[in-house]
Formats: structure tokens, sequence, C-alpha cells
């Protein structure tokens, strides 16, 4: 098997030198060339399965590179060299198709990180392969999760990071999961975690690890979050509900590739593609000074939105078939089916809480029915005139009951969650829960 061949365009001896030998080691030979012109000469007339071009070039930019190579060799990963700081230069660059980037002075510990990845990658017109993606695939027929896929294939041949926007259950964590899996980073780590569901107090401890020692019940060191998905990718889920404080040290994460855990005296760099989602509206977030627009910018290099499931047509009863096929399984049932009356309203039903809300009826009806065959009473839906049947009145009447009680509590202690959880007789991370599932705005 033939060895790697690395093109290299920069007009510094030195830097050219220096990513010569950094690659010879890594077994990858490689060509440099000190412009952008011969830079295409090269890429024109042979074969490179990676390019690392610099920023400032004597006849132009490295986006210059990067847009010819999107345009005509898109399967040649290329990534760009940037000044120090320069996160703006590094922006364009992902914007336009780079890879990766890398900053100025070159972390080689980085930068072989960063080969080995590219070096994965497969060509961009391969077939998909659904025995990598969670269930075999994401499944649905309808034009946009058609589109869905297709966007998932692109963002996977690039580590810009991706954010993910859509409602409540429409399924932001298993698309992430499909990035990652169908990337070059498929075989590392993949770490998500609610943003929301953190104590404050804890937040940057989880994330970022901690020495012992540098507070009061830290005992040993740990690792963190963040440091736990090297090599991989971070999902970070319900990005919005992030403090301002720790937004500030995430937008260091993503700018400068490097962490510095609570104690410690020094940053650790670390590699990490971070996807993020929240089904509030970041934008607007921004507008109300309650999210930082400088992350935002950074966490939106590319969205994908993600349909809400009533405008997926019939995906909703393919989705039915696959739940239904499942919950036999585990329920020991030769098949479970839907009479013709149940299968009229669920095609009907809005789904406000999208596939999350359907998987939970048809556990419920599987529960409720009495032989395998599933009617519509077995459902418990709204009919179509929207009243509501009584389990669904009581339920409704029951969380009015509690979000009161946990308002009347927290206007008690003046919004303070851990007196306000003892005032009712629950734990912290109880009352988060409820707060956020009865979504309460504190």
């Amino acid at each position: 098997m033939s060895k790697p061949v690395a093109l290299i365009i920069d007009d510094e001896p030195d830097i050219c030198a220096l990513l010569t030998i950094t690659l010879s080691r890594m077994d990858i030979d490689s060509r440099a060339v000190n412009d952008v012109a011969s830079g295409i000469r090269a890429l024109e007339k042979n074969h490179f399965d990676v390019c690392l071009t610099d920023m400032r070039l004597p006849d132009g930019t490295g986006l210059d590179v990067v847009e010819w190579l999107t345009k005509n060799k898109p399967d040649v990963p290329v990534a760009v060299i940037t000044a120090h700081g320069n996160m703006e230069t590094a922006v364009k660059a992902l914007k336009l198709g780079a890879f990766d980037f890398v900053s100025k002075p070159v972390n080689l510990s980085m930068l072989r990180k960063l080969i080995n990845t590219a070096l994965k990658l497969e060509p961009v017109n391969a077939p998909e392969s659904a025995s990598r993606l969670p269930h075999g695939k994401l499944l649905g027929q309808s034009a946009t999760m058609v589109r869905v896929r297709e966007m998932i294939a692109k963002v996977a041949r690039s580590q810009a990071p991706v954010h993910i926007r859509g409602e409540s259950g429409t399924g932001k964590e298993l698309v992430a999961r499909s990035v990652h899996d169908s990337g070059p980073r498929a075989q590392a780590p993949f770490v998500a975690i609610n943003c929301g569901a953190i104590p404050g107090e804890l937040m940057e401890s989880e994330l970022f690890g901690h020495k012992k020692g540098s507070f009061t019940g830290a005992v040993e060191d740990k690792q963190g979050v963040i440091r736990s998905a090297e090599g991989g990718t971070l999902f970070l889920d319900e990005i919005a509900d992030l403090p301002l404080h720790m937004q500030v040290k995430l937008l260091r994460v993503v700018q400068e590739k490097s962490i510095r855990p609570v104690g410690e005296n020094h940053e650790i760099p670390v590699d990490v593609r971070i996807v993020s989602a929240t089904h509030r509206n970041l934008a607007k977030l921004v507008e109300d000074g309650r999210f930082r627009e400088d992350l935002y910018y950074r966490i939106n290099f590319i969205e994908l939105s993600v349909p809400p499931l009533r405008d997926r047509g019939n995906d909703v009863m393919l989705l039915t078939d696959f739940v239904l096929k499942r919950l036999a399984t585990q329920m020991d049932k030769p098949k479970l089916t839907l009479d013709p009356e149940a299968i009229e309203v669920l095609r009907r039903y809005a789904f406000p809480g999208n596939v999350r809300e359907l998987e939970n009826i048809l556990e419920r009806a599987a529960t409720l029915c009495n032989d395998q065959s599933i009617a519509e009473s077995d459902l418990l839906l709204r009919s179509s005139d929207s009243s509501v049947i009584a389990a669904d009145n009581l339920q409704d009447k029951l969380g009015d009951v509690e979000r009161q009680a946990i308002l009347d509590a927290l206007a008690q202690t003046k919004h303070n969650k851990t007196k306000a959880a003892e005032l009712l007789g629950m734990s912290f991370r109880q009352l988060r829960y409820r707060i956020k599932k009865l979504d309460i705005d504190t």
C-alpha cells in the first residue's frame, strides 16, 4: 500500500521544513510549494491525500486554495494555517469548505491529530454506510429527512462546529450521533451532556475538570466532560441554558482548542469537535443579551434543522411500524398492530412532542391494549374536536398545580433553587428536572 501524500503551501522555508519532517515521521510523503499558483498547478497534475496551506501567500491567500479545492477536488481535505488569534480568518476558511484550521505557532501534537483525522475521511461520493449510523440509519423517507441525511453527509467531512436546531423531541441527539458516526471520528468517543441539567456551581468542574485541592470537596483530579471526548465529538444539548460566564470559557475552547481545568496553571490542548443543539431561538437570545453573540457565530458555522414530525408526512407510519416492532420484542408479543381507526387518528394528530411523543403514545397504548391490536381508545389522544380525554385533563390539572407550587416556592426563596427544593421536599436535581419538564421560565 502506497504512502499518503500531502501538499504543503507556504512561503516560509522554516515552516515547510518543520511540516515536512513532522509528516515524514508519520510515514507521510510531502511536497512543498510557496505560492497559490504553484499549489494549484501541483493539485491539477498530482494526487494528494491532504493539503496544508498558509493563509498569507505571495500571490493570494489560503482561502483561494480552499475555494479551488472545494470546487475542483472536494475529496482532498485542506487545513489552513492561520496567525495566532486570527479567528475571523479561520471562520472564513471553514465556511468555504476547509476541513480544519491550525494556529501559529503550530502545535505539532494537534497537527498530527488533525492529519490523522483528515486521512480517515471517505470520498465525497462514497455510498452511505448505514451500519455506522444509530439504528442503521435516521428513519424517514420524507423530502425533509432526505435533506437532513444529505446535510449530515456534507458536514461529516468538516471539523467545523455544527448547531442543530429543532423542536423538543425531534431527535436532535440522534442527528448529532449520525454526524459523529458518519465522519472520521466515528471510532472515538461521542460524549453528550445536557447544559440545563448541571447545577451552576458545578458546571465549570463538570465541563473542564479540576485539580485535586482546587476547592472544598476536590479530593482528586477530575478529567471533565470535554477531555473525556478527546479525539471525538462533544454534544452540548440545550446550549441555550449555558450561563454567560461559562459561554466565555466555551468560546475559548472553540477558538484556541484548549481548556484550563479549575486549579490548573496552564492550558491543555484538546481535540474535540463541538456539536450543539437547542429547541430555543438562539438569535433571539443574542438580541436579548442572554447569549453571547461571538459564541453564537462560533458554534453556528453550520446550522442543521431537524423538521417537526407534523411536517414529515408518511414518516409517522414508518416510525410507528419501527416502534411497534421494537415494543413487541420487548413485551414478548408476536406482534403489535393498529386498527384502522387508530391509524387514522395518528395520521391526523399534530404531535407537539414530535418523535418522542409518538414513542410515548405507542408504549402507553401497547401496555393498555387487551391483545395485539391497538385501538383508538388505547392511544389516549385529543379527539377531532380538540377536547381532551379525562386522563389528559387530569394530567393538565396536576401540571398546573405543580407549576404553581414551584413558582410559589421560587418566589418565597427569591429564586434560590436550592432553598426552593428544600421547601418543596425534593432534591435540587429533581427541581431542575421539573422546571424543565413544565417549561417554567425562571
